[in-house]
């Protein structure tokens, strides 16, 4: 069967009353939590993760897609009223967005915002129908030597992409390789780093590793600052006064194409993610955008080109997730994490081996975003005062989910412990300026690459050749050392220019 047979099988998936269900309840948790100031998708999705395992896997995988791109909606509606971003890839969403609400237009923007999200999300859909069963085949040419290579360069990538700073980034890295070797070692049967723990000889639980990295780690960060959420210059929203006028939206239809179309491709890297695109895109928009002199200003194109983009990387990150096994985002590493505690490997295989569950999630996201649209509409009344829930109320309730979800997985209080001590340990590390996501992608991606490395190495009994052997291997570690090495080589390029100077 080619793709859209499948597709038309997967909406028979899709549209049974539980995984239709399943996409309108997440759709509308994500919107909600993404409207919550500084949560995010990863710290949303983690949080909400316990509550899947007794679904079926379709039903629990849908939902929890549902969140994370119901999220990316719900992330412009803080950044526009209030200028505090629901997730990062909305920061760019406020630059605009909290210009428009200071000149009365926050109705106009959020609406727009939906149109945008809704164009961008439709088009990283159709390119994951297209694209994903041809990454997939892609991914079956791939032995132990191009599985590694490639885990190796994205494990490279997310160093330089996460964050700022490139170094710290890789250094945060190895924190989440180190996490990962606790516990058995699969091949000798030997007990690694558990300090003679019994609670730590099966390594560390990754539920609620991820829900104290991204949950109990916000709480922390609202103890934190004091400051209440404030409305400014907004007292209500209609949906009849946000709605757009047909020269308004022809204005943003054509941005939002290009930059949903930019940000799909960027989603598709593995570590990129969303807000990478609204970035790239909204930076693309200055250049060569009709409103390119007043972009920052109050401009509603603004707005659109960075919610298409990261609605669009958003979904693209699940093409490297189910093809290739490799999450293009830290949301979509709490995916995998889901994935792989159904018993669902995702890869190459995933395609042929569970058609209905991969065709199924994928016919979801086309009602999703439809939900997602109609949704982010009809909430525009109640968000202000939503918006202006006090933080003495959403501490606590954060707080007990977290430490609920965390004790859920394994009804052990150990659980409870490991959530606290990642949350506080994140939360430290984003006060020094280290990310937190290459942690967590780390922890997730380096057991696959010391099997696929052994695997290797077995079958060249030990010779260090079989990764630059292969073509496809020796391109990707290539591509792998030019990345250790831009950093050094832009120092190099400053320090010459400093001593010309």
């Amino acid at each position: 069967m080619n793709n859209w047979e499948l597709l038309m099988q997967g909406f028979s998936v899709a549209f049974t009353f539980s995984n239709a269900m399943a996409a309108f309840i997440g759709a509308l948790l994500g919107i909600v939590v993404g409207a919550m100031p500084g949560i995010g998708a990863a710290a949303g999705v983690s949080m909400l993760l316990p509550m899947t395992f007794k679904m079926n896997p379709t039903a629990g995988i849908i939902m929890l897609a549902g969140i994370y791109y119901g999220n990316m909606y719900g992330g412009a509606y803080s950044a526009t009223l209030l200028n505090i971003p629901g997730d990062t890839p909305a920061v760019v969403t406020a630059l605009d967005g909290y210009q428009l609400t200071l000149k009365g237009k926050a109705g106009k923007s959020l609406a727009t915002g939906n149109y945008a999200s809704f164009i961008g999300g439709s088009i990283g859909i159709v390119f994951l129908t297209i694209f994903g069963p041809l990454l997939a085949e892609i991914g079956l040419k791939f032995g132990p030597a191009e599985v590694a290579a490639l885990i190796f360069l994205a494990l490279t990538s997310i160093g330089w992409l996460l964050g700022d700073d490139p170094v710290k980034g890789l250094v945060a890295a190895c924190l989440g390789i180190l996490l990962s070797t606790i516990g058995i070692d699969g091949a000798s049967g030997n007990a690694r780093y558990n300090f003679g723990s019994l609670n730590l000889i099966g390594g560390i639980t990754f539920v609620p590793l991820v829900i104290g990295m991204f949950g109990f780690s916000q709480v922390l960060e609202m103890i934190s600052d004091s400051k209440e959420f404030k409305v400014d210059g907004v007292k209500k929203l209609s949906i009849r006064e946000s709605m757009l006028s047909w020269a308004e939206f022809k204005e943003i239809f054509w941005p939002s194409v290009r930059s949903g179309v930019l940000g799909n491709f960027i989603g598709f890297l593995p570590g990129a993610g969303a807000t990478t695109g609204s970035f790239l895109a909204y930076i693309l928009e200055k250049r060569i955008g009709k409103k390119r002199h007043t972009l920052g200003t109050g401009e509603i194109t603004g707005v659109a080109v960075s919610e298409a983009a990261n609605n669009a990387g958003a979904v693209g990150s699940f093409a490297p997730l189910l093809s290739l096994g490799i999450p293009g985002s830290s949301t979509s590493a709490v995916l995998l994490g889901g994935l792989m505690m159904w018993g669902l490997r995702p890869g190459p295989l995933l395609f042929e081996s569970n058609p209905d569950f991969v065709w199924g999630l994928i016919s979801s996201m086309y009602f999703g975003n439809i939900l997602c649209l109609v949704a982010g509409m009809a909430v525009l009344p109640f968000l202000v005062s939503f918006l202006k829930i006090s933080k003495r109320v959403m501490i606590p309730i954060i707080m007990v989910i977290c430490l609920v979800g965390s004790y859920a997985v394994g009804n052990s209080i150990f659980d409870m412990g490991i959530m606290v001590v990642a949350g506080v340990v994140a939360f430290y590390l984003k006060k020094q300026a280290f990310p937190s996501s290459p942690v967590l992608l780390a922890f997730v991606l380096a057991p696959r690459l010391e099997v696929s490395m052994r695997q290797a190495l077995s079958i060249s009994q030990g010779s260090l050749w079989v990764f630059f052997e292969k073509p496809i291997s020796a391109v990707i570690l290539i591509c792998t050392f030019a990345l250790l090495l831009f950093p050094v080589i832009q120092k190099l390029i400053a320090f010459s220019k400093a001593r010309k100077n």
